[in-house]
């Protein structure tokens, strides 16, 4: 009998090859000066929900302005479970979430997130408020944590006003916004020590310095080397020419002194995506510092196709395990 090796080349999942293979067509190419790039990536990101027929739930939703000290306002949407907004009493857990897209692409405006907001918030009966943080290169750090940070103050300070908990908010973002989310908790537990139930991050970039990533379960087909310089490349626009930044706690978390006294936290990466390096490095971290914490890698799956709920098996059960973890907020508030 032929033998089997313990080792096999990761592989990647059918539906996502099939999904991949369905929307290349629809892809515009992105030229490569930041603002064009914006742009034409909204535009793509536009006809694919419009072929894939991605509509946003009819929620109630709201924008509101935040003052940053010392750095732009930002923008915040807030998301209601139902067709009218929560009243005050309603006592709904909150998550406070940062969107990905390399610090330099993509909005709470983009088709895809807004979807995906509206159906999270309505599947898990709670308040998401989603802050628009500036893009890169035209602002660096530390102008993104510093808009997160009073996004998530706001959100603690009105939590009532607007249908939440204070005890019961968590926060949470993807890959360049799982780096903000994780840094806010860092900021938090610096500068406040508000409580927060849960940090949820999802395929998160959480070391700057490229230091974590994983290219084992990369296709063969995309050398290390490449995708080590892509990141580079956004980590330059998003740090500028100071490599040193990438050392400070609030750009790379990973590196932070110490991860004591964090929440708790569900962290989920995908086997061919290098940031899972960075996710379950963050994970052993904090766990070796005392943070309850849950790793799941999800098998097949690459950095972006999670997020295909409704065309791949592996994102509806990604929905569905995030989904229960925001309902639990509902009877219990943070320690």
């Amino acid at each position: 009998m032929p033998r089997t090796s313990r080792f096999r080349r990761p592989m990647l999942d059918s539906a996502v090859a099939a999904h991949e293979k369905r929307m290349a067509p629809l892809l515009a190419p992105e030229p490569a000066d930041p603002a064009g790039r914006r742009r034409v990536a909204q535009e793509n990101d536009a006809a694919v929900s419009a072929a894939l027929g991605i509509e946003s739930p009819a929620t109630a939703s709201e924008v509101r302005t935040v003052a940053v000290d010392g750095h732009p306002d930002v923008r915040v949407r807030i998301y209601w479970p139902g067709d009218e907004p929560a009243s005050s009493d309603a006592g709904l857990p909150i998550l406070v979430y940062f969107y990905g897209g390399g610090f330099t692409i993509a909005g709470i405006d983009w088709v895809s997130w807004d979807a995906r907001f509206r159906e999270r918030a309505r599947d898990a009966g709670v308040i998401i408020v989603a802050a628009d943080y500036a893009h890169a290169p035209e602002n660096r750090y530390p102008v993104q944590p510093e808009q997160c940070w009073s996004a998530f103050e706001w959100t603690v300070e009105h939590a009532e006003e607007i249908g939440g908990r204070r005890d019961r908010v968590a926060v949470g973002g993807a890959s360049s916004g799982g780096d903000l989310a994780a840094a806010v908790t860092l900021m938090n537990r610096d500068r406040a020590r508000h409580p927060i139930a849960l940090q949820l991050l999802e395929n998160p970039a959480l070391d700057l310095t490229i230091g974590h990533a994983d290219m084992r379960g990369i296709s063969a087909g995309m050398p290390g080397v490449i995708v080590r310089k892509a990141g580079r490349s956004l980590v330059r626009q998003y740090l500028g020419d100071d490599t040193s930044k990438a050392r400070h706690p609030y750009a790379s978390p990973m590196l932070a002194p110490s991860h004591e006294g964090l929440p708790p936290a569900l962290i989920i990466t995908s086997e061919l995506d290098p940031l899972r390096g960075d996710g379950e490095a963050y994970a052993r971290a904090l766990s070796a510092s005392g943070v309850p914490v849950t790793a799941l890698r999800f098998i097949g799956q690459t950095h972006g196709s999670l997020g295909s709920t409704g065309f791949v098996p592996a994102a509806d059960v990604a929905h569905r395990l995030i989904v229960s973890e925001l309902r639990a907020l509902h009877q219990a508030g943070a320690e």
